[in-house]
């Protein structure tokens, strides 16, 4: 069953962030991973949620998406997000 990483990044340092975001597509792919969403506008339809830069890549599985985020390449890279921005993530099984 394909399952999903769904990213809400607030970011905060663009230089830093503009370096992982040029890091990590390969890994992604690497992992069998495709982005769906790689921010883009976002309008709001109802709540009050208001993302910020909204990501979602789809994977084969969970584990796929697991072996991504469990990556020792991926540890390195996920410094320079954790450094530049604020992230809310979820992996989430779909269709």
């Amino acid at each position: 069953m394909p399952a999903y990483l769904v990213v809400n990044i607030t970011v905060k340092d663009p230089e830093v962030f503009e370096k992982y975001k040029a890091a990590v597509p390969a890994l992604i792919a690497r992992h069998g991973g495709e982005y769906l969403v790689r921010g883009g506008n976002c309008e709001v339809i109802e709540g009050d949620w208001q993302p910020g830069r909204l990501v979602i890549v789809r994977f084969s599985n969970v584990a796929a998406a697991n072996a991504f985020l469990n990556d020792p390449e991926y540890h390195q890279i996920k410094g320079l997000r954790t450094r530049a921005a604020h992230s809310d993530m979820v992996v989430v099984e779909g269709v």
